[in-house]
Parts: C-alpha cells; structure tokens; sequence
C-alpha cells in the first residue's frame, strides 16, 4: 500500500480548517494546578438545581426515547411563550426548532444556506466558530470590523453594506458581541434588514447573550423590527443565561417554511435532542427569571471589579461593556495575541483568549470572561497586575 497521510482523502475544506487559537492556549496552559481560567466563555456556577433535578426527575419517568426532530411540542410552545414575554413578539410553532445548542442552530442555518462560493458578510470581531462554519461550507467570509473609539465599540453601516456583492448569502451579526460586548440598537437593525430586502440576502443573528445586558431588560432582537417573509434566522441558546453551558441546548427561530427542511437535516445529524433535557429547558424557562437575574448582577459586579483594574493598568485600551461577560482589551505594542496569551499562563497562571481568534480585528488583544466568582475574579486581576500593572515592566 502507498505511503500517504489518511487526511489527503479528506475534504480540503476539513483538512485546511484551523483549530481556534482559544484550544491553542488553553492545551498550553491545562492541567496546571492553581491556574485561573478566564479563557472560555462561561461561569464558575453549576446549572441551578431546579433544572436538574427536573433532567433527572424525567430521566427516571423514562423519558429516553425518540422525540420529534424539531423538539418536543411542550418545548416549542414555551419557546414560542418565551419570545412573547421577552420580546414581545408572537411567533408560531412552526417557526421555532430546537437544536443541540446554538452551535448546531448557526450550522444548521449555514446547511440550509451556504454553497460553495458563497459569501457571508460578518461583523468582527466576533465568536470563531462562525469563521469556520462558513468555510466548512465552501463558503467565503468577508470581514467588516467594528472600532473600538472613545464611546466604545461601534460599527459603521455603510461599511457593512458596502461589503456586500452579488455572492453574499447572508449577512451575519453577533448581538450583543462575544468578544467585545457591543450590541446593535433597534434602529440599526431595521436599517440591515431593509436593506437584506432589497438585496434579497438573509440575516443570521446570533442572540445568545440577549438577557446578560445591564443598561436594560434584554438587547434588541431583530425580531422585533421583522416581517413576515423576511429572511432572518435567529440563534439561541440556553447556554449562558441559564448556566447550561454543557448540556448543549439551543434554538433557531426561523421562517415556518423552513421547519420541514431543518427536520430533515436535524434526523441525519443528532435525531433530536435528549427528551428528559427538554423537560430541564422547559422548567429553566418558566422558573428561570430568579436565576437570570443573579447572574446579571453577578456580572455586573465582575465587570465593573474587572474593568476598574484594567483601567488603572497604563498598557491597557478596552470599553467597558454594556452586555455580555468579557472584557476585550488592547496591549500596547502587542503583535502577537497567541504568543501574549501563553505567556501570561507561564507568568501568571491565567489562562486568557487570544484577540486573534476573533478575526483579523482580534489582533493585538486578549479576551478575559468575568463571569466568575468575585474571589476567582480578584486572585486572577492580582496576577494579571504583576503582568500589566503600572509598576509592571512588559
């Protein structure tokens, strides 16, 4: 037999597919006792006890079978009461699916849409895993970059607009934004999809971080300025705000005449999600306002504890956010945010995301989560000071 790599068989598209630098420095710094990890993209709290006490409740009533692909019809109809109090949106059943989290509802809308040469027009920086989404597909991403300015992170329309051409597919926003916390007001996401419509392209929104907002009750959704007919999918999870992080439950909101197609694709992949979780997603959101509401102030805190300390560090531009957990930060004379990130876990035991796993505005910043206690907070910001702090010499 021919002496040659199994990988020459696969697709390039798979082949060629970088791991995210984020796995790049967390395998550098795993395992080492003491370290603080602020690198990925949750807290330090378990999932509430009501939720899963009720995934073990229907465990045990033997809820372990085949379900509709879509979720249950239990699940959907408090998914559909949920947008209604939320956002004040009525949607029908048929227009909620049910996904193995928001990861599978971003890739199921890139299935449904993205063909080889393809475009997606997405705002950075930005979550990785939709760089790779699109590429998977054989599609291409055109990058358009938020500015991080004296009033924090902004995104210029017209730019976004313009980046548009006869290949784009859709248009991708991540609202409110991991990394940067930045989130689109109202009347610029009517602007966008106006603008979708007379180019007939879609809109993807990633609204996972929709309830961890502290100027207001939850972000604006694009749902709330839609039509009937738009092209529009929404990405949702339960992820953050309910602290299910791992138990991989999300939702896709969608035109209803994309249900049967999203059935179909969803029977090849996963055949559905795991009942006894859906009856947990249920319970999280009908008893779950209690729960959000801690963790909103518990963010709160850990911003306002992170932020005080990175402002008071010379090397250091970054915006205070007004939605989601991270702080994303400029270094001073910082080229290479990989390299920064693993030496920050050999001289401080802190384990920080590299800016450049954001896209190409990522470069020359680093991504620390302050969703985390206020002691795992503050032993972290002391060893970062030894790093960045004003008596520090980088």
């Amino acid at each position: 037999m021919a002496d040659f790599p199994l990988s020459a068989d696969l697709r390039r598209d798979v082949a060629d597919l970088q791991e995210t630098s984020i796995v790049d420095v967390a395998l550098h710094g795993w395992g080492r006792p003491g370290l603080v990890p602020f690198w990925f993209g949750e807290g330090d709290l378990p999932t509430p006890d009501f939720v899963a006490d009720e995934a073990a409740a229907a465990l045990k009533r033997g809820e372990t079978f085949y379900t509709d692909q879509r979720g249950i019809a239990d699940l959907r109809d408090a998914l559909v009461g949920y947008t209604e109090w939320t956002f004040g949106v009525t949607v029908p059943d048929t227009a909620v699916t049910l996904t193995t989290g928001g990861m599978q509802a971003l890739y199921l809308a890139m299935d449904l849409l993205i063909a080889p040469s393809d475009e997606v027009a997405v705002v950075g920086p930005v979550w990785p895993n939709i760089y790779s989404t699109v590429l998977v597909h054989g599609g291409t991403v055109t990058h358009v970059s938020l500015t991080l300015g004296d009033d924090g992170w902004t995104m210029d329309l017209d730019a976004l607009f313009a980046a548009v051409t006869e290949k784009t597919k859709a248009i991708f926003i991540n609202s409110p934004g991991n990394p940067t916390g930045w989130m689109m007001e109202m009347e610029d996401q009517k602007r966008v999809l106006d603008f979708a419509r007379s180019k007939g392209i879609w809109v993807i929104s990633d609204e996972v971080y929709h309830q961890l907002v502290f100027d207001r009750e939850v972000a604006p959704s694009f749902l709330q300025v839609a039509e009937p007919g738009d092209r529009l999918m929404v990405v949702n999870s339960f992820s953050k705000s309910w602290m299910m992080t791992g138990w991989r439950l999300g939702w896709l909101t969608h035109p209803p005449e994309m249900a049967g197609h999203l059935a179909k694709l969803i029977q090849i992949q996963t055949s559905g999600v795991p009942q006894f979780l859906q009856r947990a997603a249920i319970t999280a959101l009908e008893q779950g306002d209690e729960t959000i509401r801690a963790l909103k102030a518990q963010c709160k805190r850990g911003r306002d504890l992170t932020f005080d300390r990175l402002e008071s560090w010379p090397s250091i531009k970054a915006s205070r956010p007004k939605a989601a957990f991270y702080a994303f930060f400029a270094v001073d004379g910082m080229t290479d945010s990989v390299a920064a990130a693993k030496d920050v876990i050999d001289r401080a035991n802190v384990g920080l995301a590299p800016g450049s796993a954001f896209g190409p505005a990522g470069e020359g910043y680093l991504r620390l989560c302050f969703a985390a206690s206020e002691d795992t907070l503050i032993r972290g910001l002391d060893a970062l000071d030894r790093i960045f702090g004003a008596g520090s010499r980088q």
